[in-house]
């Protein structure tokens, strides 16, 4: 028997018992972890080229708002510039009509026939006495909490509101309207996106200013008699929303100076 130190043999044994606890690995295990890590980094590798590639040396989670604000404000110049380079061609073809109407019969009295029209259809700038109307969101509360009852849509102006109040101002006999300074024709469109208006392509914020020329009494009556006005009226009072009529002795609404072409039309019965 071969002799051997107590301290050898216990740390063989202790080898051997740590062998023995270790779990086996199958040779099939083996080959499947060796052709699964080259995928898993080939992966890996075209996603951070993808990152790369779509970041283009910007950083991914960088707040974007900034640019979008940019971004609307130019939107929002270009539409000022177009709007301005349209109304100098009118007053131009304007101009031209009237040189060759002193020479024309026909389109001197053509002429004349559209001059006629042009107050009832709102190119001709009107001052008056009146009414203003104005719809507002409700204030936010300081620790943010809503009234009793109260959804977030029902804390803000909808399209509905402000097409309720038009609407019931020329049922009222208004002579002459304007949206937020801007004069309201038989075409204009009144659309909110969120809780913003959308008028001849420019964006408004609240609160919105509707106001009338005409008779203010009958005006008045016909607001009181709407369905719609009556309703934002009652969500007022309840949740805070800010609505007011107002008198006025007189009323500045400029000249639509927007475009007047028709894309479709029908004739009443």
């Amino acid at each position: 028997m071969e002799y051997t130190s107590g301290g050898s043999s216990w740390t063989h044994a202790l080898r051997r018992l740590g062998r023995a606890m270790l779990p086996r690995r199958s040779p099939g295990r083996g080959f499947a972890w060796s052709v699964l890590t080259p995928v898993v980094l080939v992966v890996a590798g075209m996603l951070f080229s993808l990152s790369a590639a779509t970041a283009k040396g910007t950083d991914l989670r960088d707040d974007r708002r900034p640019e979008l604000t940019n971004l609307l404000t130019e939107r929002k110049k270009e539409i000022a510039d177009a709007r301005d380079r349209a109304a100098r061609l009118r007053a131009e073809n304007d101009r031209k009509q009237k040189a060759l109407a002193g020479t024309d019969g026909k389109v001197d009295e053509q002429r004349r026939r559209g001059d006629a029209e042009q107050v009832a259809a709102g190119l001709t700038a009107v001052h008056g006495p009146g009414l203003a109307v104005a719809l507002d969101d409700a204030p936010r509360r300081a620790d943010g909490s809503r009234p009793s009852g109260a959804t977030p849509d029902d804390l803000v102006v909808h399209q509905q509101d402000v097409q309720a109040v038009v609407n019931a101002l020329w049922a009222g006999g208004a002579e002459a309207m304007t949206l937020m300074g801007v004069r309201v024709i038989s075409t204009s469109a009144v659309r909110c996106v969120g809780n913003t208006l959308l008028l001849d392509g420019q964006v408004y914020s609240p609160p919105f200013e509707i106001a009338a020329i005409g008779n203010q009494a009958a005006m008045q009556r016909a607001l009181d008699a709407s369905e719609g006005v009556r309703l934002f009226s009652e969500a007022a009072d309840s949740f805070g929303l800010g609505y007011q009529v107002k008198v006025r002795a007189d009323i500045q609404a400029p000249a639509y100076n927007g475009s007047t072409a028709l894309r479709a039309a029908q004739a009443g019965s």
